[in-house]
């Protein structure tokens, strides 16, 4: 502001002194024409001279101020421009940091997805891991891990949850497991319940010796814990061949002796769990009788059908039904007759049989013979279709007896689930056997109906061509006729009558 003013100071010198100093000109000349003007125009000229002495004095000292404040201000502006060519520099620098920045947080990004599918499949197999633990350990570790186990998996479902809090219970989880492994090895024991073969909650101590669950009540049970279905409590079952006085000291101090099983434990379950034919019969209930006795009926009946087909097919032959219609076509009917009473085909005998009886009607004659040679063929065959259609209603009559039961059982005692269970095996038993006893008869009904069919179409056709022959050709008497007609009428038979 201070350098603006005096410029402004010097400017209104400059134009008073171009102002005035006209002025002193039209002065001196008045003063040449009047000394009276002349002595004004000395002293106004002596007053601008000295006015103009001061502006010029002023002039001069601005001139000098101005050039004492140059160089500095010169000096100030060359700082400035360094400072902004500095700043630029700073600029660019920082630009290429933000470009640098930009490139590594996209990276970042990259990487930073990568790691977070990562998490997102570890967390899919912690979670599997977590649903499917309980069915990979042994039966008896299921109250021990219950509590862990549902934490697990309403952490799974808690959405409120952080995927870090989540992670934190997987991961503890998962510790609590591999502490598990630790604990099995050489044989692991701890306290919990089990259920003994009437359904009686026992509490007691579990000894887990490789795949085998041990269990030794406090009551003085003891026996192998084996999976139970619809139930978190193993069913206790008790070992015979005293192992149960084995079984109670090494579970209740963790020494013992136990017999060396190869199996691993699968020969010890499979021996506990084995079920025979005869103890499933049992189970069955009393309706199992009548179905035995209805299978051993249709067996019986099976395999006599079989074998007479059999035999049937063996006495087959094609030839003598050929030898036989030759002859009939020849008219020599006593041939023919002789050709089905040597033959041991059932369709060459059921024609001879028709043919030797045809003086009443010969389609008379065969469709006796045929229903004779047909029910041979269907014996027995009633038989089996009354037990296909009786041994499913057994079986479902022992449903209903079973299912009473165990109403009776639930309407009373609820301490024994296994007499419930038990009304439900036998009705279900009792089912499956009635249908595979109808099962097992119904195909050798449908084979030896369709064998009946083959044959019943191969004696109507053979029936059909013997009345073609028959009835297409005048009537021949045989030899036995002729030789009746010749002795009755008392003349001796021509030569080769008889033939």
């Amino acid at each position: 502001m201070n350098r603006t003013a005096s410029i402004v100071a010097i400017a209104v010198a400059i134009a008073a002194s171009v102002i005035v100093l006209p002025q002193v000109a039209a002065a001196q000349q008045a003063s040449e024409s009047s000394e009276e003007s002349g002595r004004a125009m000395k002293s106004a000229g002596a007053a601008a001279d000295g006015e103009l002495a001061k502006s010029i004095e002023e002039l001069n000292g601005l001139r000098a101020r101005i050039a004492e404040e140059k160089l500095p201000m010169a000096q100030e502006l060359t700082g400035l421009e360094e400072k902004v060519i500095e700043l630029r520099k700073e600029g660019d620098r920082v630009q290429r940091l933000v470009d640098a920045g930009a490139l590594e947080i996209g990276t970042l990004q990259a990487e930073m997805k990568a790691r977070q599918d990562e998490l997102s499949y570890m967390s899919s197999l912690l979670d599997e891991y977590a649903r499917t633990f309980e069915t990979k350990i042994n039966v008896g570790e299921v109250q021990l891990f219950a509590q862990p186990i549902e934490a697990t998996k309403s952490a799974l479902e808690n959405k409120t949850l952080t995927p870090s809090e989540r992670f934190a219970t997987q991961t503890l989880f998962v510790n609590l497991t591999l502490k598990r492994l630790f604990d099995v090895v050489g044989g692991h024991r701890f306290q919990g319940t089990g259920v003994d073969m009437l359904g009686t909650v026992m509490n007691g101590q579990f000894a887990m010796i490789g795949p085998i669950s041990l269990f030794s009540a406090d009551s003085g049970d003891a026996g192998i814990a084996v999976p139970q279905a619809g139930s978190a409590n193993p069913l206790v079952r008790t070992l015979e061949g005293g192992l149960e006085e084995v079984v109670r000291p090494l579970v209740a101090s963790g020494q013992g002796t136990l017999p060396l099983d190869p199996s691993r434990g699968g020969a010890l379950k499979a021996l506990v769990q084995k079920a025979s034919i005869v103890h499933i019969f049992i189970k069955g209930g009393p309706i199992m009788w009548p179905m035995l006795f209805a299978s051993i009926i249709a067996l019986a009946v099976a395999l006599e059908r079989v074998i007479f087909l059999l035999n049937e097919q063996r006495k087959r032959s094609s030839k003598a039904v050929a030898n036989f219609f030759v002859e009939v076509g020849k008219g020599d009917l006593d041939a023919a007759l002789g050709v089905a009473k040597s033959s041991k085909d059932a369709i060459v005998t059921t024609l001879g049989y028709a043919l030797e009886h045809r003086d009443q009607s010969l389609g008379h004659a065969l469709a006796y013979a045929e229903t004779r040679t047909l029910k041979r063929y269907r014996r027995g065959l009633p038989v089996l279709d009354t037990v296909i259609t009786l041994a499913p209603l057994l079986g479902l009559l022992g449903t209903v007896t079973g299912m009473m039961g165990s109403f009776a059982v639930i309407g009373g005692d609820l301490s024994s689930p296994g007499a419930i269970t038990g009304g439900i095996a036998e009705a279900l038993i009792a089912t499956a056997f009635g249908l595979i006893i109808a099962i097992v008869c119904l195909i050798p009904f449908n084979y030896l109906n369709s064998r009946i069919e083959t044959m019943e179409g191969e004696l109507l056709a053979c029936g059909e061509q013997l009345k073609l022959l028959i009835e297409g050709r005048p009537a021949v008497p045989s030899a036995a006729e002729a030789r009746d007609t010749h002795a009755h009428r008392g003349q001796p038979m021509p030569a080769g009558a008889g033939a």
